[in-house]
């Protein structure tokens, strides 16, 4: 179990902003540095290994590219990622919509 955890601690000892912010690119003349959301994590059980019992574990992780921060003569801007925004407003805007017609309800009534 010990070099098990060594061998996440070595795998994952840069994990930060390093997987957040990539290196930078040269595109069509200008310099992008694309961003991401970097998340996972991981979990581990043992339960009576001393009796034979069974032990496990695992992980996950997830990735969003957010956009690029792009260089262009000196001014630097931030260029989202459309369908990723998107996709993240769908969960915001049901609830939303939800809350409205809940108190459109409790108006009436």
């Amino acid at each position: 179990m010990t070099d098990t955890f060594s061998n996440f601690v070595d795998t994952f000892k840069n994990v930060g902003v390093a997987r957040a912010y990539g290196d930078p690119v040269q595109l069509g003349g200008q310099e992008v540095i694309p961003v991401a959301l970097v998340t996972f994590g991981f979990g581990g059980g043992a339960e009576g290994e001393a009796d034979g019992g069974a032990s496990g574990g695992g992980g996950g992780g997830m990735v969003l590219p957010l956009g690029v921060y792009r260089n262009d003569g000196g001014s630097v801007t931030f260029r989202p990622n459309t369908v990723v925004t998107l996709v993240c407003l769908v969960p915001l805007i049901s609830v939303l919509g939800a809350a409205v017609r809940r108190a459109i309800r409790a108006a009436k009534s």
